[in-house]
């Protein structure tokens, strides 16, 4: 058996499709386009071809960019007064600022000065706690992406094993939250996870968010299971995933590539949050 591979450039593409389609829709009510502030601080060569994706796609989706780059020597207070400004700027629906940023600047206090309605990328602990509450929030767009290709997959997760590998607050803690709010039973593990290949051999769906080149191999899976590769690790020039895909797929039901799978969905879901704070903040 060879697993189907799940297409996230196909589906994140039929995203965008729709949150155009609403954007058009909000600007005949509004008057106006949802905008996203884009925050880059430094030259990371990652993060600026990460900005530059999001704010391409923010324009192709036919919403009002605000594009913010600033110098490595930028300090915390000059970025707090910058992200406060965007705050009460009335033209701003969504901000999102770049990590990692640089060592003098604390990324937590920056996180929890952006405006919880505007916090697009979902990391702020107001937006974190009414997630794990079961409270409408603003998630974090990785594993919201993850989510709907699971449920476009699978229809209802209810019931099913799922091995979440990874504990970050940007991906493993929320993705867990989520599954559990599909009624998923579910493990967090992680690199110090005992006997971790005989735990993720129990799961009906396997999301790998470690950060570990091809750790996850094919006689780790349980038969038949769905398989959610987070990771986007460069070893000599070469792009690949957490999980071992060559083995994997000849295990898995289904499984996403690295590229092409959880990547594209990531700032479909930005352009989906954008939208739904500014539908938001205008009542609608």
């Amino acid at each position: 058996m060879t697993a189907k591979r799940i297409d996230g450039k196909a589906a994140a593409a039929a995203i965008r499709e729709r949150v155009a389609a609403g954007v058009r829709e909000f600007e005949a009510r509004t008057g106006r386009s949802p905008g996203l502030a884009t925050v880059l601080v430094g030259e990371d060569p990652a993060s600026a071809v990460y900005v530059r994706s999001k704010n391409r796609a923010t324009a192709e989706a036919g919403m009002a960019g605000f594009a913010h780059n600033l110098p490595d020597t930028t300090s915390e207070d000059e970025l707090l007064q910058l992200v406060t400004d965007l705050n009460s700027d009335a033209r701003v629906d969504g901000i999102l600022v770049q990590l990692p940023l640089p060592s003098q600047i604390d990324a937590t206090r920056v996180i929890e000065t952006i405006e919880p309605g505007k916090d697009v990328d979902g990391f702020h602990p107001m937006n974190a706690g009414r997630l794990a509450i079961g409270l409408p929030s603003l998630v974090p767009c990785t594993p919201y992406g993850c989510l709907y290709l699971l449920k476009q997959e699978l229809g209802s997760l209810a019931g099913l094993n799922a091995v979440v590998i990874g504990r970050s607050n940007i991906v493993g803690k929320p993705m867990a939250q989520l599954l559990l709010a599909e009624s998923c039973t579910v493990t967090i593990a992680h690199s110090r996870t005992k006997d971790l290949s005989a735990v993720v051999k129990r799961a009906d769906i396997v999301v790998a968010a470690v950060g570990r080149p091809e750790m996850v191999k094919g006689d780790w899976l349980k038969p038949g299971a769905t398989v959610i590769d987070v990771g986007m690790n460069r070893t000599d020039g070469k792009l690949s995933g957490d999980v071992d895909f060559d083995s994997a797929r000849e295990v898995a039901g289904a499984i996403t590539p690295v590229p092409g799978g959880v990547g594209p969905m990531t700032i479909a879901m930005l352009l989906a949050n954008t939208l739904a704070a500014a539908r938001a903040r205008a009542g609608l």
